[in-house]
């Protein structure tokens, strides 16, 4: 009994003591300013934009596009089909921003098992920069954008990448989603970068073109998951995966919990079958394990339950509110329901994350142990 108790104090107050410094190491890596080193001559970008439908913010994420201040870039959309409906969009931000360098290409090969690598490699056939940015169409990108990624280059850079964060929620769905991507998914992988293990996050990708050119680009197809297989990439070349701070913006808007689960489960699938020792513990980093170790140490204890473990949660859930409200991200108190639920929702993805392979991206039918070919 005196061992079972013992282990139970000691996990829950190891795994508290874990989240909190993950949370100070994270913040260590967020609030510093934007690294931009300052160039005579920059070098010459693509912006690869990679795009499937119309979502809530289109039209602001494909202007943003056109706003950027980097001296010498291009912008190449790329679309599989005419009929997308995103495709009046990009010809009409087009023309209206006529001094900007763009080109929409068109066109469906289906090469690699990836559809959005079918996408992207659109952009890489054709661009013409000396670095090549891949940019998910839902991130909102600041003016200085390009001057942050390429910035992040260091001479032992092979990948420069940026997890997002979520941006106005419009529905306690969509919360949760900020919950998910904020300070969970983005607090967890600046602190890992904070530790020197970088991992790429496909929102934001970014090569040398000669890398591509030399085996990178092909290299994203080992991996049903392109970032996955950009960051597994560079480990095997010697070289690191940098990311670029501090987060950019993903407005979600309206969203339903059906569409965050699956989404979410689509991603989990993916980590598990690419990173399968690293997914294994995440259980781990989510409050119902450790509270359940404090309901376990109280009960053997004979201490009364509610009250330590609503210490322990205000503690557990405090930090992840404070991490928000300091890096001015989505914050108040109606969302701190969300913060529990996340949790219970990415418990709950984790073991469904065990039960399949497969998974629905953009009506592809995918599986994620899927093998480069």
């Amino acid at each position: 009994m005196t061992i079972l108790l013992l282990l139970a104090i000691g996990f829950s107050g190891l795994s508290l003591t874990v989240h909190l410094v993950s949370h100070v190491m994270a913040l260590g890596r967020l609030r510093l300013k934007p690294l931009i080193v300052s160039q005579a001559t920059w070098p010459e970008v693509t912006l690869v934009r990679p795009l499937r439908g119309v979502e809530p913010f289109s039209e602001e994420t494909l202007a943003a596009s056109f706003q950027l201040t980097y001296p010498s870039y291009e912008i190449l959309f790329c679309v599989a089909q005419e009929t997308d409906p995103v495709v009046p969009l990009v010809r009409a931000a087009m023309q209206r921003h006529q001094h900007v360098r763009a080109r929409l290409l068109i066109g469906e090969d289906a090469r690699f098992q990836n559809p959005k690598l079918d996408n992207m490699a659109k952009g890489y056939r054709e661009a013409q920069g000396a670095y090549v940015v891949f940019t998910d169409s839902n991130l909102l990108v600041p003016e200085d954008y390009l001057q942050r990624v390429i910035g992040a280059f260091t001479a032992d850079a092979g990948v420069v990448s940026a997890p997002p964060f979520g941006a106005e929620p419009g529905t306690f769905a969509a919360d949760v989603e900020c919950a998910i991507l904020n300070s969970y998914a983005a607090r967890v992988q600046y602190c890992v970068d904070y530790l020197g293990f970088g991992f790429a996050q496909g929102k934001t990708l970014a090569f040398r073109k000669s890398d591509l050119d030399a085996g990178g680009f092909l290299a994203m197809d080992d991996e049903p998951a392109e970032d996955a297989a950009a960051t597994k990439w560079a480990r095997r070349n010697r070289r690191k995966v940098r990311l670029v701070r501090p987060a950019f913006p993903q407005p979600l808007g309206a969203r339903s919990l059906n569409a965050v689960w699956s989404r979410h489960l689509r991603w989990a699938r993916l980590r598990r079958a690419t990173f399968p020792l690293l997914f294994a513990p995440e259980i781990l980093s989510l409050s119902p394990v450790p509270l359940a170790a404090v309901a376990a140490a109280t009960i053997l204890s004979g201490a009364p339950s509610a009250p330590w473990m609503a210490a322990y949660a205000l503690v557990w859930y405090g930090a992840d509110y404070a991490t928000s409200r300091l890096l001015g991200w989505p914050a108040s108190l109606h969302r701190l329901l969300a913060l529990p639920v996340r949790d219970f929702l990415l418990l709950a993805i984790w073991c469904g994350a065990w039960t399949g392979r497969s998974f629905t991206w953009h009506g592809h039918k995918m599986n994620a142990s899927q093998a480069g070919g």
